[in-house]
């Protein structure tokens, strides 16, 4: 994991001093690279994609924040600081 650029991979904002490492393609479907994001946008991701979801997105964040629950958990962030924390609600099924 890197964190040179000093932004989250997902939402773009600036890092905060919890970083945690966001597998694209998951580590039990075989994915390696990580890259930096805050653990409430990690939370996020998890709480609405499936490891098989992910796998099939791989790297493509236009796919990954296209989502409508994404898309709008992007909106509700973006103006909060670096190490904001909220509970991270999941997708109802």
């Amino acid at each position: 994991m890197t964190a040179e650029s000093g932004r989250c991979w997902l939402c773009e904002r600036p890092l905060g001093v919890r970083i945690e490492g966001h597998h694209p393609i998951p580590r039990a479907k075989g994915g390696r690279e990580t890259f930096p994001v805050h653990p409430i946008c990690h939370r996020a991701i998890h709480a609405n994609f499936s490891n098989g979801q992910l796998q099939r997105m791989g790297n493509d964040l236009t796919a990954l924040r296209g989502d409508p629950a994404m898309a709008s958990f992007l909106r509700w962030v973006a103006g909060k600081e670096p190490d904001f924390h909220a509970p991270t609600r999941r997708r109802k099924l």
